[in-house]
């Protein structure tokens, strides 16, 4: 079964796609706050105010507001940074333990220099000289280049984790912006699987509106 959301039908969308089952698309406008918003804890001005709210006693809202805090700033730099879409993606590992392994599905825009498709596929190439893995994908939309990264990021002061980064940049029709598809996640031994997934998820990938509205509801 397939799951369409509504936003295909945004009037201003320009890249549809679609994502495997096991990804929760998550609501990044509702969970960034708002700029402007005051840094009170328990702020009602914030997007995640009303659930801070519904605590009963005011030691809760404070807890659960210290709580959130961090994921209202993390979801407000996702959304600064060219963010459009972002999916929590949880994938039994079949192959190891059977427990779950957390990715963050992520798609944004970056802007370029005109050039013809496949000469800005080779530029983001020569941009990861250093990438762990480069491939050239031909797509039905287009020319596009998947690009592996293994980053270090820190946890915590003493401790320090190494996240997967498997991303896919597929030129604009205009050839003036990429749009990039980003997995993250710290299963890294299950690089195979998550790459293999991404070349899936950029198949899907087009710049064409499937469902027009001209044809009913969908």
């Amino acid at each position: 079964m397939i799951s369409i959301d509504s936003s295909v039908r945004m009037p201003d969308a320009d890249v549809w796609f679609a994502l495997p089952a096991g990804f929760i698309p998550l609501p990044l406008r509702e969970l960034a706050p708002s700029e402007g918003a005051p840094e009170t804890a328990d702020s009602t001005q914030r997007p995640l105010g009303a659930l801070v709210e519904a605590m009963r006693s005011p030691e809760e809202r404070r807890h659960l507001a210290t709580l959130l805090a961090p994921v209202g700033r993390m979801f407000q730099v996702l959304a600064c940074s060219g963010v459009i879409h972002c999916s929590l993606g949880l994938h039994r590992d079949d192959d190891g333990d059977g427990r779950l392994l957390p990715s963050l599905f992520t798609l944004s825009w970056s802007e370029t220099a005109w050039a013809p498709r496949r000469v800005i596929a080779s530029r983001v190439a020569a941009g990861f000289a250093d990438a762990r893995h480069v491939e050239a994908l031909d797509l039905c939309c287009g020319p596009a280049l998947l690009v592996e990264n293994v980053v270090s990021t820190q946890v915590t002061a003493d401790l320090s984790q190494e996240l997967l980064q498997v991303a896919v940049h597929v030129p604009f029709p205009s050839a003036t912006k990429l749009a990039v598809l980003t997995l993250s996640t710290m299963a890294e031994h299950r690089a195979d699987n998550y790459r293999n997934l991404m070349r899936e998820v950029a198949e899907m990938v087009t710049f064409e509106n499937l469902f027009p509205t001209d044809r009913g509801v969908v």
